[in-house]
């Protein structure tokens, strides 16, 4: 595990998302990505009827979180969302931007 707390995931959905199984499961694996690269979770809620669920990466001391992943109105399992959380991640940790994630390159890539 990554020892530095550099950053976030946020997941954002709206007070209104039908299907519970879809939040629960992007959730989850925002969640545990986060817990395994030892970052914060946050769960952020608006006022809208229903939308897509969305995961941003906020770095620490960054002025705009990343968004990594949207589920798009459709119902997916864990391990497919945690695969395409990673993904992005991983390919951030290339630009020079977001040097956090290209400290914790090795520890996303044990993750996949």
């Amino acid at each position: 595990m990554f020892t530095g707390n550099c950053g976030k995931l946020m997941v954002y959905a709206s007070t209104g998302v039908l299907g519970r199984e879809r939040l629960e499961s992007v959730r989850a694996a925002a969640k545990e990505t986060a817990k395994r690269l030892n970052l914060d979770f946050e769960m952020v809620r608006f006022e809208r009827a229903s939308s897509p669920i969305y995961v941003y990466y906020e770095e620490n001391n960054c002025e705009e979180p990343i968004p990594l992943y949207c589920d798009e109105g459709k119902i997916t399992n864990l391990e497919e969302i945690s695969n395409k959380i990673r993904n992005m991640m991983f390919v951030l940790s290339f630009h020079p931007k977001h040097l956090a994630l290209r400290e914790m390159r090795q520890e996303i890539l044990k993750l996949s």
